[in-house]
């Protein structure tokens, strides 16, 4: 029977390409992404929930385009001398979670200048956002227009292979080994979210660690009591 360990081991998200698992919730997505050599106007807008995979395509689309990954709250800071976006542009970008910055003057007009310079010098562009160009407020008009040219890709609500396999890597990242059987048992009760199978993972495992417990589905159970949506109290997993 799997234990947790009696001391706490830092979580290292792996990141490669072999360890993303690919479905019908994030396929396209992937397929474009592979593509990115032929992306209209080299650029591509990746749309997805916290936790749906956006910065770990990130990270594979970087390996492959020899990429530097910025997040968006970077070109908030105070400090960025306008001199270094020209030499942020000598490479592809990836500029995550845009949404970020909406409504913040500054970082907003430093993307625009970003993304304009990095297709002028030939470059590619991959930019992340929770959400869809219409709803993203940004203010400045320019950076708006620029950000609906992108082609888009979205990575969907997951299906029960892919909550299988998010859950397994989160354990996994953790170092931590559930029993055969607590995958399945979380697969078919929890929330179906990528927060949720997130939440759940660290829950199990900060009460196992306390508690000296195996990760099992008893241990599953107890942590999907504070999960469980209203609709099934009357049918609580079991």
């Amino acid at each position: 029977m799997a234990t947790q360990l009696g001391f706490d081991l830092p979580v290292r998200a792996a990141l490669g390409r072999e360890d993303f698992f690919v479905s019908p919730a994030n396929a396209m997505a992937v397929a474009l992404l592979e593509g990115w050599q032929g992306w209209p106007g080299r650029k591509l807008l990746l749309i997805g929930p916290s936790g749906a995979g956006k910065t770990h395509l990130a990270h594979v689309w970087a390996g492959q385009s020899g990429a530097r990954i910025l997040h968006s709250t970077d070109l908030a800071r105070p400090d960025l001398p306008q001199a270094e976006i020209p030499t942020l542009a000598q490479t592809p970008v990836v500029v995550e979670d845009i949404d970020q910055i909406a409504g913040h003057e500054g970082a907003e007009k430093a993307l625009f200048h970003l993304h304009n310079l990095v297709i002028a010098e030939g470059h590619s562009l991959l930019l992340t956002s929770a959400c869809a160009p219409q709803h993203l407020g940004l203010s400045l008009p320019d950076l708006q227009s620029r950000v609906q040219g992108c082609q888009s890709a979205s990575l969907g609500a997951p299906d029960d292979r892919l909550l299988g396999a998010v859950l397994m890597k989160l354990f996994a990242d953790r170092q931590l080994v559930p029993t055969p059987d607590t995958l399945p048992y979380l697969v078919r009760w929890m929330t179906r979210s990528f927060d949720s199978a997130r939440q759940i993972v660290a829950e199990m495992d900060a009460q196992a660690l306390a508690q000296g417990r195996p990760l099992n589905r008893a241990l599953a159970r107890e942590v999907l009591a504070r999960h469980v949506q209203p609709d099934m109290l009357d049918n609580p997993p079991t």
